[in-house]
């Protein structure tokens, strides 16, 4: 009996890196390139966020569901692609910014007991990971990991942690409540320490440029605070001297949950800047800092950003503001790092049919 023929392959070239893979007619470039060790930019790989766009130099793609605002039809015809839902049906040249090389880890899946589970805020849980001993895990601060869940679902959050502050031996986590989230109402009602959740990572192309010498922006919205912590840990652990402004965003007081880390890490951190902004506060909130939109604050404290390397992390509709508006304001795009916390509800809404 002869088996079935092997899906055709075609040739997937990135410029300007010149580096080359191999992508099957039945996986994404994405995937394909993280298969081979490419580290293409990437934030959900599920067509809603819109971080791994680049452009498509030549080749045919076809592309599985998305968003629009990931990927709009003129964009599309201008030659962009999403590379998380593109599958080739050639050989394809992309433009594209990457992670070096040397900067990939190897995607692992591992069981991890819980250790400790505590209330930041009462919709914020802190998730505290044991990983296996035998081999530490391995990341970049500003990742993210999958949670393996029964009947092959994935929810996905950022390590809240430095790998340089647990030698990779646990991870910090945190996780805001979304009623009637699949895995959010286990981790609030039922998740008790010492269970085993499986997981697998690193995911995403977000973490910190340690190459760079400009003065950083790091702008959090709620629970988008968790990855900048990694990198404002990873910082002082490498002792970087770095220019840095923390704008972390919430709708009342409350939202800053890890408030007083932050302003405890000013004294120990002389280069780093906090900015904390509140845009819905009620008057028992005492509030009497900074107020409205996050992104505004750094806008009207940075009339020009064309010296700034910025990392944005939080709602999408957050990041997507400050993108537009932080370039509008000379931030060059090649300096704009970013991670949408695109929900469930997130991905299922507005998906188009390409």
């Amino acid at each position: 009996m002869m088996s079935p023929p092997a899906p055709a392959a075609f040739q997937v070239s990135v410029l300007p890196s010149a580096r080359l893979y191999s992508a099957n007619a039945d996986e994404t470039l994405l995937a394909a390139g993280i298969r081979a060790g490419i580290a293409l930019p990437y934030g959900c790989r599920d067509g809603a966020c819109g971080s791994c766009k680049c452009k498509k130099l030549s080749g045919v793609v076809v592309h599985g569901e998305h968003q629009s605002k990931a990927l709009s039809e003129q964009e599309e015809a201008d030659g962009y692609v999403l590379t998380c839902c593109a599958v080739a049906h050639s050989d394809v040249v992309l433009e594209s910014r990457q992670v070096s090389e040397a900067g990939a880890f190897p995607i692992r899946k591992m069981p991890s007991r819980v250790l400790q589970l505590a209330r930041l805020s009462p919709d914020v849980m802190l998730l505290r990971l044991q990983l296996p001993a035998s081999e530490p895990f391995a990341y970049h601060a500003g990742q993210y990991i999958d949670f393996l869940l029964k009947d092959g679902l994935r929810r996905s959050y950022s390590m809240a942690s430095a790998p340089q502050a647990t030698a990779g031996a646990t991870l910090e986590l945190h996780l805001r409540h979304l009623p009637g989230g699949v895995f959010t109402d286990q981790v609030f009602g039922t998740l008790k320490e010492k269970d085993i959740l499986r997981i697998e990572g690193p995911f995403g192309s977000f973490y910190l440029r340690e190459d760079s010498v400009k003065p950083m922006l790091l702008l959090a919205s709620g629970t988008g605070f968790a990855p900048i912590k990694a990198m404002v840990e990873q910082m002082q652990a490498k002792g970087s001297t770095r220019q840095a402004t923390l704008y972390w965003g919430g709708r009342r007081p409350q939202d800053l949950y890890l408030d007083a880390w932050v302003k405890e890490k000013l004294g120990q951190m002389p280069n780093l800047h906090y900015v904390p902004v509140v845009s819905d506060a009620l008057s028992e909130d005492g509030w009497s800092g900074r107020s409205g939109f996050v992104h505004r604050a750094v806008l009207q404290d940075f009339p020009d950003l064309s010296g700034h390397q910025v990392y944005a992390c939080g709602a999408p509709i957050v990041v997507d503001s400050a993108r537009a508006d932080f370039l509008r304001q000379g931030l060059p795009e090649e300096e704009f790092y970013a991670d949408s916390f695109t929900s469930e509800a997130d991905k299922a809404s507005a998906i188009s049919q390409v």
